[in-house]
């Protein structure tokens, strides 16, 4: 497993693009619709120009993209290092690059939001060596690790409860394609998920057939310890996980009362 990173690991795929002849009130409106405040400009499936927000605070009003968007637009090659691509978004000052194909062709976007989440993302790799590790000192098994999609419905949750906030947050990373890959462990025919309950859920109850996840295989059938605390605990689909809407995670616990602190300074508390 690779630990360097590259632009088309963490990219977006679906690229929400205009033409040059969208409309400036068009671009408003998929603004407001979508929540991103840019977007490539793109001809025959190379990108010609960006337009964002910023264009039209600052230029007179027009009536199409042509006439405002930015032509000397810079890309990314989809191989490019991650931490290459973050110094030169940072260098320019720009927080979005397109990404190309050795074609030329629009592939992906990368955005400074992707390169906090490779940030948030770095333990994913020694969490799934952990897991494997563990399970060869506790099984005596040899696992092989690859990355690839499970479907949602052969999943079998070892949880039994999320918190609700969390759950907000990985419903909205999952509707951009933020979220990172869980972590499952393959015996015999099942997929038990180890890491990443709350992203699952928000998958299934979005509708989604199949979720990315770093797959363990064991290459053995057996009930693993946490299979059967599972069953102790009467948790074997995801119709089984309670959702706590009256506790907060312990991330956003710690969010809330350093805002609650800062809050009392301002009040003289």
């Amino acid at each position: 497993m690779s630990n360097k990173a590259l632009v088309k690991d963490y990219m977006t795929r679906d690229v929400i693009t205009v033409s040059s002849d969208t409309s400036t009130a068009e671009i408003i409106k998929l603004m407001k619709e979508t929540g991103h405040d840019g977007f490539p400009v793109k001809d025959n499936g190379t990108v010609i120009g960006m337009v964002t927000a910023f264009d039209l605070l600052i230029k007179p009003w027009v009536k199409t993209v042509s006439e405002i968007m930015s032509r000397d637009v810079v890309v990314a090659d989809q191989d490019m290092s991650l931490n290459d691509a973050a110094r030169v978004m940072f260098r320019m000052g720009i927080s979005r690059l397109p990404v190309i194909d050795k074609e030329g062709k629009l592939v992906g976007i990368i955005t400074n939001t992707d390169i906090v989440r490779s940030h948030i993302e770095r333990s994913t790799p020694m969490k799934v060596n952990y897991f494997k590790k563990t399970l060869e000192q506790l099984y005596g098994v040899k696992p092989e690790v690859k990355r690839m999609t499970v479907p949602i419905e052969k999943l079998r949750p070892t949880q039994s409860k999320v918190y609700a906030d969390e759950l907000q947050g990985r419903t909205y990373e999952i509707k951009r394609g933020l979220a990172e890959p869980t972590i499952v462990v393959k015996t015999g025919d099942r997929y038990v998920l180890v890491d990443g309950h709350h992203r699952t859920l928000a998958s299934y109850r979005l509708g989604c057939k199949e979720i990315d996840s770093y797959v363990i295989d064991i290459k053995k059938d057996m009930k693993l310890g946490m299979e059967k605390t599972a069953d102790l605990n009467g948790v074997y689909t995801l119709d089984d996980i309670e959702v706590i809407d009256d506790a907060q995670h312990p991330l956003i616990a710690i969010t809330t009362s350093m805002r609650k602190a800062m809050a009392g300074k301002k009040n003289g508390g």
